[in-house]
């Protein structure tokens, strides 16, 4: 039977290579509300090679480290609908506090939590469209506030 990749592929997946994929799994679930696409797929030695998750519209994709794949740190960013109690959930879930949330510069109120293996999840709602000026005149202040200077 032919496939339709338009029904199965998207243009874009994250693909996270992790140290303790089950920890991850259950921390995105918990979190972020994923949910697993199918049982994920073992190695003999019951690692797992791959997972896949649902996280809103967008698909993770998840696999222990191996000799061939060693687990590399990632930062993924998230729209959510209410940033400030999905950070919450993250925290309780077992994330570690990067940022609490915050309105940014740039138009979105984010914060970030690591996750148990390591990766960065930047949880973000967006609040207002800056218009490019503004947003270049947003951000020289929010440097010179980086650096301690007046404005």
């Amino acid at each position: 039977m032919a496939v339709n990749p338009s029904r199965t592929v998207t243009t874009r997946h994250a693909h996270l290579t992790v140290r303790g994929a089950a920890k991850v799994i259950e921390f995105l679930k918990q979190a972020f509300g994923a949910e697993l696409s199918h049982e994920p797929v073992k190695r003999p030695d019951g690692t797992i090679m791959h997972a896949q998750v649902q996280i809103g519209d967008s698909r993770v994709m998840i696999a222990d480290e191996s000799e061939m794949a060693k687990a590399t740190p990632s930062s993924l960013y998230l729209y959510v609908p209410n940033v400030d109690s999905v950070y919450q959930r993250a925290v309780k879930a077992g994330g570690s506090s990067v940022m609490e949330p915050m309105d940014m510069f740039y138009g979105d109120r984010s914060g970030s939590v690591k996750d148990p293996s390591g990766n960065s999840w930047f949880i973000a709602t967006h609040k207002e469209d800056v218009a490019p000026q503004e947003l270049a005149k947003r951000a020289d202040a929010f440097i010179k506030q980086q650096k301690g200077e007046a404005a």
